[in-house]
């Protein structure tokens, strides 16, 4: 006697729904579902984060959860992502390659291809590369710089005991960061105080601090009467913008890299501090300076 085994009809009806009802059709990349971004605290990061969120969404079935201003920026979120509690986030080259890979030196463009490799070994790619380069700059308050005739950062280690330095508790953590910067100029500041990057520029013109680190894609460079110093030794590696995403991500929605091309290369530093002077100075809402930017890039739909 010949027995047949008959499979319950909702299985083979979920099994035709996904694909894989007797062998021969390619199973396709899931549908739907949740992806996890974080942002480390600063107007740049809360506008692109705006930015990717708006076009993922657009293009794609998948929901953005969006976590924003994460304290200590880098040395929480990396080790966030490697536990894979976020998925992707807006990061800089320079940033990757000295705190989170832990390599000496400083980083140029020229070893993107080192970066990558690095980042890979960890299950992790660079992808969006945006198009701008945020290094950093250190910023005096014009006063200062005009009463002792300050251009440069090898000018300032001659004053640097009568003032107090202001910074993020990121630059005072990174190995290319405070300490590293005062052995390379000789600095010996009188006092340092440790602060949100969104603080420093009110603490500055309030004469709370009296210098202060800054990027070159600051908004309110131009309105904080300061004078940012030049970097005589040529201290400062690259901080290319770029999305670093799990791979584990990028395999299981491989329509997330259609989105990140988009974004390659549509910014400059000009484009970026204009976006951010909207948001510090003018005081618009940084989702608003994101979807007028992409609308204006013709991504917006």
């Amino acid at each position: 006697m010949k027995i047949k085994f008959m499979l319950p009809a909702l299985v083979v009806a979920c099994m035709l729904v996904t694909g894989t009802a007797f062998a021969g059709g390619k199973k396709e990349a899931p549908q739907g579902g949740t992806v996890h971004m974080a942002t480390k605290s600063m107007t740049e990061q809360f506008i692109l984060a705006s930015m990717m969120k708006t076009l993922i969404e657009q293009d794609t079935d998948l929901t953005v959860k969006l976590t924003e201003g994460v304290g200590g920026g880098t040395m929480n979120i990396q080790p966030a992502m490697v536990k894979g509690e976020f998925d992707f986030y807006p990061e800089y080259t320079g940033t990757g390659w000295n705190n989170v890979l832990k390599m000496q030196g400083l980083y140029s463009e020229a070893l993107f291809d080192q970066l990558v490799a690095g980042y890979k070994e960890l299950g992790m790619s660079w992808v969006g590369m945006l198009g701008f380069n945020n290094t950093y700059g250190i910023a005096v308050r014009t006063e200062i710089a005009d009463q002792y005739n300050l251009k440069t950062l090898s000018d300032l280690a001659a004053v640097a005991p009568q003032l107090v330095f202001g910074a993020n508790y990121d630059f005072f953590e990174r190995l290319d960061g405070f300490d590293a910067l005062c052995q390379a100029y000789g600095l010996k500041f009188k006092d340092t105080v440790d602060m949100e990057m969104g603080l420093k520029y009110d603490a500055i013109r309030q004469k709370e601090i009296d210098v202060v680190n800054a990027f070159t894609t600051d908004g309110q460079l131009s309105s904080s009467n300061v004078t940012v110093l030049a970097d005589d030794k040529g201290f400062y590696p690259s901080y290319m913008c770029g999305f670093v995403v799990r791979d584990e991500v990028l395999a299981a929605h491989p329509e997330l890299l259609d989105v990140f091309k988009k974004v390659e290369n549509i910014l400059t530093d000009e484009k970026m501090a204009a976006m951010n002077y909207q948001v510090e100075v003018e005081g618009q809402d940084p989702e608003a300076v994101a979807t007028n930017f992409l609308k204006e890039a013709g991504l917006v739909k």
